[in-house]
């Protein structure tokens, strides 16, 4: 797909330009995607501006207010009259978690929304994918070789049995998107988050009355995303 397209399609959702490195690695994961997508049910969106739109816009609308400075040293404002102010660290993981990789838990990746946008976002991160479709979490591991994304791990496996497994995990930041079984997997993804780690959730507004089933976290107001009647962008932090 052409770059100057697709940053047109997602300047409502990012208010400023990507560098055209980063078009272009879009660009490659979006013709992976529909040649997969022939194969596999990764997506049931077909067209290519809406899978620009619904996917990866909705994905950096996410990213962009979770890392503010990371991708470039002078964003314009994300809302109202600055970038959300999120724990201690005003925007900058480095001084949340003491080091310069963020550890980011990605519940059901499927085809990789939102976490490989955010990858794309902010290279820093040390991200992990769980996907429980062998098929799909074969699709994302080729789309982080075809983009060269390092520090990133995919898990075959339910969020559940990695919780038994791996019962020390924890992540300064998780995210969900469009998840089955959205009630019974947010108390999971919440036992993953380090201590006054971040959850960030792209949902449809009828979900909301579940957050308040999660009294260890403090949920900022849903944020509407561009273009979308129903969807918005929940951030919760681990207090």
């Amino acid at each position: 797909m052409d770059t100057a397209r697709i940053a047109v399609l997602l300047k409502p959702f990012l208010h400023q330009s990507l560098p055209e490195s980063q078009l272009d690695q879009i660009s490659t994961y979006i013709n992976l995607l529909l040649h997969w997508n022939a194969r596999i049910n990764l997506t049931a969106i077909r067209d290519e501006e809406e899978i620009v739109t619904r996917h990866f816009g909705e994905s950096f609308f996410l990213a962009r207010h979770l890392f503010p400075t990371l991708c470039h040293p002078d964003p314009e404002p994300v809302e109202g009259e600055g970038p959300m102010q999120l724990g201690p660290s005003a925007g900058n993981w480095q001084l949340a978690t003491g080091n310069c990789l963020p550890r980011v838990l990605d519940i059901g990746s499927g085809a990789g929304f939102p976490a490989l946008p955010l990858k794309l976002w902010a290279p820093c991160i040390h991200l992990t994918l769980v996907e429980s479709n062998h098929k799909k979490a074969t699709f994302l591991r080729e789309v982080t070789r075809a983009l060269t994304f390092t520090n990133i791990n995919v898990i075959n496996d339910r969020a559940e049995s990695l919780a038994t497994r791996q019962k020390d995990f924890r992540a300064d930041l998780v995210t969900l998107r469009a998840v089955e079984h959205f009630e019974r997997i947010l108390p999971q993804a919440a036992a993953f988050l380090a201590p006054r780690g971040i959850m960030a959730l792209l949902i449809g507004s009828a979900q909301l009355p579940h957050l308040t089933t999660l009294t260890t976290l403090k949920w900022h107001p849903p944020i509407p995303i561009p273009q979308s009647h129903a969807s918005i962008l929940s951030i919760g932090e681990h207090i």
